[in-house]
């Protein structure tokens, strides 16, 4: 585990950041009722992860550089936040509805809550900082068990 300052966390919070500003100026009609609904221990587990997820994204870096065979922990780290990408895509051009957020892509549940946590667990590891990976899980269990409630909700309407 080596700190510094990543340009390559900055990248995949740009990633991360951008589609979901753009989400935020408008939301889907019925997610502001669905987020009051919001499970209280699985949104302090989301923040608390965010928070130390953006931390660590952005103040460890790779020891070893982007030698063999740590940058294929990176490369699949990237696939994953392209796949994340491409489910933004999906969503804002399918009209933006409120159940276009929590379609699968292909087998993956979830894929806007799944992938960047997922990519960050990933860049965790090829930051080899336990520090990052734990950080994921963290905002793994609330964001991710927060989006499968909502599909939950959504589906048993």
């Amino acid at each position: 585990m080596q700190f510094g300052f990543s340009i390559v966390g900055v990248v995949f919070l740009a990633m991360l950041f951008i589609p979901n500003i753009r989400w935020a100026k408008k939301q889907p009609l019925g997610y502001e009722e669905l987020s009051r609904r919001e499970n209280k221990t699985l949104l302090l587990f989301e923040r608390i992860g965010q928070v130390l997820a953006t931390t660590s994204a952005v103040v460890f870096v790779c020891p070893q550089g982007f030698s063999l065979p740590w940058l294929l922990w990176l490369m699949a780290a990237f696939l994953l936040m392209f796949l994340y990408e491409l489910a933004w895509a999906r969503y804002f051009r399918g009209g933006e509805k409120l159940d276009g957020m929590y379609q699968p892509l292909g087998p993956i549940p979830v894929p806007i809550a799944t992938l960047p946590v997922a990519a960050l667990a990933l860049l965790g590891i090829w930051y080899q900082s336990p520090v990052a990976v734990i950080s994921a899980v963290i905002l793994g269990i609330g964001h991710i068990g927060i989006h499968l409630r909502h599909l939950h909700e959504l589906q048993h309407r």
